[in-house]
């Protein structure tokens, strides 16, 4: 399974959400980067996505986006052939 890894703050409802998809989808761990504690992970953010929101996530090398986006991908059937993929 490929490493997940989402950029997330400590009271965001969507990055709850967008885990509990994930896990449901069979990922065990998620690399968690908490913004709001490290405003250098911030900038860093930004600076590779283009997007201040949160979540941002990352399955692999590739940036899925923000929860709705993570959903979207799901609903088309690209989630599990993404978290799969060597």
């Amino acid at each position: 399974m490929q490493v997940v890894k989402m950029y997330t703050t400590a009271v965001c409802p969507y990055c709850v959400r967008a885990k509990q998809l994930l896990k449901s989808r069979g990922v065990e761990q998620i690399e968690e980067i908490r913004i709001d504690a490290d405003p250098q992970a911030r900038d860093h953010m930004m600076e590779i996505t283009g997007r201040r929101t949160v979540p941002q996530i990352f399955i692999g090398a590739t940036h899925v986006g923000g929860c709705d986006d993570l959903m979207a991908l799901d609903a088309q059937g690209g989630l599990a052939p993404l978290l799969q993929a060597a």
